[in-house]
């Protein structure tokens, strides 16, 4: 035992320098009794799962110890308190390394950002069994540690020798590579800073993004000659206008690839006309205007309001929640945000619709079997008990989820599966494809699916995209409870009561009049020409008041702005004077069907110099501030179109077209201009 006046010596010396060559064998010391403890412990109870009691991990008997001297005052002798914790911090900053408790996460003003391709589903799948248990109930990074958990926060990454800074440590930097998706097409987009406190021969550690987002170019500009005729599938969908936010609004330029223009333009209501009656269930609106961005174009609106269901007349509501509650959703952002934005909706439903609550993890389960929203208190304790864990079988669910809703299915009233997830399906079919044909099969009955995506770092918006589409349902991206009411409670009609389901679109322009054209956006919308009189094709659904707009750049004949050459042969049609409907710029036609229709009707439209207006100011201000968005949206591009349409004309346009802004939202895109304009000026 250490007597009294050997503590007071040891009080008065002053502590060593810090020795790298003693700190090294201090790290080796503890690893090796870590090594030699494994074992044992792996017999002792070879099953434990993560998180076992105090006595099987060194790390517990590190800070029981470290208590113990702390309570015996060992710190007032620092002498002596070096010596006795240096092997302690040693072995205690190395395990958080290995284990990803060092979470590394780089400055939002950082502009480059790693793109990397998905793990196979084969190694996702025995990566997902790897954290489950390892020997002695040691977590997998450790146990295993070149195979990385599909829902881990951190992962290790070589770092080139050429960002290595001083003492072979990486500074705090992100890197940027990139190289294709698992499918050739989606994008995983990875932010990734090394610590510079590794260790030279220790792998540097990485926050990793695996949001997947497919892969697609703008539309090109075309000419009326060859390609008089546009077609496409109508888009309500909103999730991309929030994804960019929240990339802006925590410092980052969104990746072209997330936005999506036309989702952009329609996140906002716009006050367009609408039908009288639901026999018609929607009107269509279109103005002639000139571009701002270009004086030798002009830019052709086209504005459509579905038909608004009274309360009152509003059908009986058979809902399915399939909430993913893997182990990726263990996130504010994530769970807890779905279980808060669920329970808003349940808020808007009547007392006779019915309510059914479908989990997955590692396996699908009914939480909540059909129940009357009258039963309200037992539908929202069923929300609060969800928590997060396990792997993400998502066909397993979605299976689910359909034979709940066939099973108190409403003849006459909606059937919708409500999907909310991170998209990180691992356990079963998770190829889109596969999703896909899942998805085809049950709508044929007449249920609907939507889906909406909660979180980062582990986003699947690409196949949030295709089974969305593909189910004749809609998607949103919830990042904040604000966007969640907006969402399920102020757009709770036209997210859950379709109006009309399979809604194309076809415009044919005059050759005579306009020699080009380019639609903005609906790049992931295109038909073929053929599909748009072809009722077996899907297509996109309108929901109780929804508003969608469509904006083409169009160039009037003899325009000094053309950019594509005349044929040299002269026109293929005859030159005109007995053709009909020779002074129409375009002919706009909509296909759709009723909700359990499965023939098609026609509504047209035919665009003459009546729908002009001589001054872009002259436009209404929702048509001003539509325009401003899809300036906004095509400028994240990198559009040529608006390369020298700067963020302050953008902001300009904007302000002036605010209008009621009742909810605040138009104020908020003022606000993520000027961000988009910062960062846009500090880009190397």
């Amino acid at each position: 035992m250490v007597d009294e006046s050997e503590l007071e010596r040891l009080g008065r010396i002053a502590a060593p320098s810090p020795d790298a060559d003693a700190k090294a064998r201090a790290v080796g010391a503890a690893m090796a009794a870590y090594r030699a403890n494994a074992p044992e412990a792996a017999e002792k109870k070879p099953n434990a799962a993560q998180g076992i009691a105090e006595p099987r991990r060194l790390t517990a008997r590190a800070m029981k110890l470290w208590s113990g001297m702390m309570q015996k005052k060992l710190y007032a002798t620092p002498a002596l308190a070096t010596l006795l914790a240096l092997p302690l911090a040693g072995y205690t900053a190395y395990y958080l390394l290995e284990t990803g408790q060092n979470n590394v996460v780089p400055a939002p003003h950082e502009p480059y950002r790693q793109k990397i391709a998905p793990a196979p589903v084969a190694e996702q799948e025995a990566d997902a069994q790897d954290t489950r248990t390892q020997a002695g109930g040691l977590p997998a990074q450790l146990a295993k540690p070149e195979a990385a958990a599909p829902h881990d926060a951190l992962t290790a990454a070589p770092v080139p020798q050429s960002a290595v800074g001083q003492g072979g440590a990486a500074p705090a930097t992100m890197l940027e590579t990139a190289r294709p998706g698992r499918d050739g097409a989606a994008r995983t987009f990875a932010r990734q800073a090394a610590p510079s406190i590794a260790p030279a021969d220790m792998p540097p550690l990485a926050r990793e993004d695996r949001d997947r987002i497919a892969a697609f170019d703008s539309n090109p500009l075309r000419s009326t000659q060859e390609q008089p005729v546009s077609t496409f599938s109508i888009d309500v969908d909103t999730a991309s206008y929030s994804f960019v936010r929240r990339s802006l609004k925590e410092g980052i330029l969104p990746d072209a690839d997330t936005v999506r223009v036309e989702e952009m333009v329609n996140y906002f209501p716009y006050d367009w006309k609408g039908p009288d009656n639901a026999a018609t269930p929607f009107n269509t609106t279109v103005t002639v205007m000139p571009t701002p961005w270009n004086a030798g174009t002009k830019l052709m609106h086209v504005a459509i309001k579905g038909f608004d269901v009274k309360p009152a007349e509003r059908p009986r509501a058979n809902l399915v929640f399939l909430l993913d509650v893997s182990g990726s959703m263990d996130e504010p952002d994530k769970l807890p945000l779905l279980k808060s934005a669920f329970r808003l909706l349940v808020d808007t439903l009547s007392p006779d619709d019915t309510v059914s609550i479908v989990t997955y993890a590692g396996e699908a389960g009914t939480v909540l079997e059909p129940t009357k929203v009258s039963e309200r208190d037992k539908i929202l304790q069923s929300i609060d008990t969800l928590a997060p864990g396990g792997s993400t079988a998502g066909e397993a669910g979605i299976r689910e989820a359909y034979r709940l809703a066939k099973q108190s299915f409403v003849k006459g009233g909606v059937n919708r599966v409500m999907l909310a997830t991170d998209g990180d399906f691992n356990v079963g079919q998770s190829d889109d494809a596969d999703l896909k044909r899942i998805v085809e099969e049950n709508r044929k009955s007449g249920v609907f699916l939507s889906v909406f995506g909660f979180g980062r770092g582990n986003l699947n918006d690409q196949m949030m995209q295709t089974i969305a589409q593909n189910g004749n349902g809609t998607a949103a991206y919830i990042d904040t409870l604000a966007e969640a009411e907006k969402v399920l409670v102020q757009d709770a009609s036209s997210t859950i009561f379709p109006i009309a389901k399979d809604v194309k679109i076809q415009v044919e322009f005059n050759p005579a009049k306009i020699s080009e054209y380019r639609l903005i956006g609906y790049e992931t919308r295109a038909l073929k020409r053929e599909d748009f009189n072809n009722d077996r094709v899907d297509a996109g659904e309108i929901g109780s008041g929804h508003s969608v707009t469509t904006i083409y750049e169009v160039t009037p004949k003899g325009s000094s702005a053309a950019m594509i050459d005349p044929p040299r042969y002269g026109e293929a049609s005859t030159a005109n004077g007995g053709v009909a409907n020779a002074d129409e710029y375009a002919f706009v036609k909509i296909r759709y069907k009723a909700p359990d229709g499965d023939v098609s009707k026609l509504i047209t439209t035919p665009v003459t110099a009546g729908n002009e207006v001589a001054s872009f100011d002259a436009a209404s201000t929702d048509q001003r501030f539509s325009i401003a968005v899809a300036a906004f949206g095509q400028k994240l591009r990198h559009a040529d179109q608006v390369a020298g349409f700067g963020y302050d004309r953008i902001l300009e346009i904007a302000a002036a077209a605010r209008g009621d802004d009742r909810y605040g939202y138009r104020s908020e895109f003022l606000s993520l201009v000027r961000l988009a304009a910062a960062l846009d000026a500090g880009k190397p």
